[in-house]
């Protein structure tokens, strides 16, 4: 099993592929590095990729307590220990918060910036009462059937839930869901409470793709937007009927997406 010795904690990654530069995915809160399949698959054959799981999620280990900061210095580690020189960056949501906040604190390590469905502000404080609802469930019961009901709404758009073609899938993403281990709380109490990252978006001086679903609900387009205006030179790509995990939801759109802007920049 492939583990890496970052910032004091051991973190699970795989890696595929052989290209000359690396492109590295940071997966979203309750997943694992497995919600990038489709694009692990696509990209493999011109890129080396490296996809790993947050400390206290998927196989990596758990120490606690640990916020945002704490993450992203796991990442810097992480590519510091395994990569040569600067990676392409691809972050969804709390992958994200780490990618902005490595692109503007280790700018050495980061060669380009991919950001999909994000948000550089703190939580919305409507939004604590009922995660941290589900939280306080979870820290006794786990994911139960109940908890994964009212969080695949969150995770994904209601049409595609709503698309009978997308049953099995969506079946098995909330199985996945219910992998999580009663450790998972420690993450959601480091979202719920991170702080925001307004004022370091200037820092960010790399090549930076922005991705939102239309229909993404935990980070509403309009967070996207306010990315894109604070990054310099950035570019915001919005996903009809998507979600939350518009890698999953609309996989070749987002691969596609991603493709050209990293053509674009070698």
């Amino acid at each position: 099993m492939p583990i890496v010795e970052a910032n004091g904690v051991k973190i699970f990654y795989q890696e595929t592929g052989n290209g000359e530069e690396t492109l590295v995915f940071s997966h979203g809160l309750l997943w694992s590095h497995h919600m990038f399949r489709a694009q692990v698959e696509y990209f493999k054959s011109k890129y080396r990729i490296i996809a790993y799981d947050h400390r206290g999620q998927g196989q990596s280990e758990y120490r606690a307590p640990f916020d945002m900061d704490t993450l992203t210095d796991d990442a810097a580690a992480l590519i510091k220990t395994l990569c040569d020189g600067p990676v392409h960056f691809a972050g969804l949501s709390m992958g994200g918060f780490i990618g902005m906040r490595l692109g503007a604190r280790y700018p050495e390590l980061i060669k380009s910036l991919i950001l999909l469905e994000t948000s550089a502000n703190a939580e919305p404080v409507e939004n604590h009462p009922k995660y941290k609802t589900l939280n306080g469930l979870v820290k006794w019961f786990g994911i139960m059937p109940i908890v994964a009901n009212q969080v695949m709404p969150i995770m994904f758009a209601q049409s595609w839930l709503a698309n009978p073609a997308n049953k099995e899938e969506a079946n098995y993403w909330k199985s996945q869901l219910r992998k999580n281990e009663k450790r998972v709380t420690a993450a959601v109490e480091g979202v719920i409470h991170r702080k925001g990252v307004e004022d370091e978006l200037a820092k960010i001086s790399c090549p930076t793709l922005i991705i939102v679903g239309d229909e993404d609900v935990a980070t509403k387009p309009e967070k996207a937007k306010f990315i894109q205006m604070r990054i310099k030179g950035s570019k915001l790509h919005m996903i009809a009927g998507a979600g939350h995990s518009s890698c999953i939801e609309k996989p070749s759109e987002v691969n596609r997406i991603i493709n050209e802007f990293l053509e674009k920049k070698n």
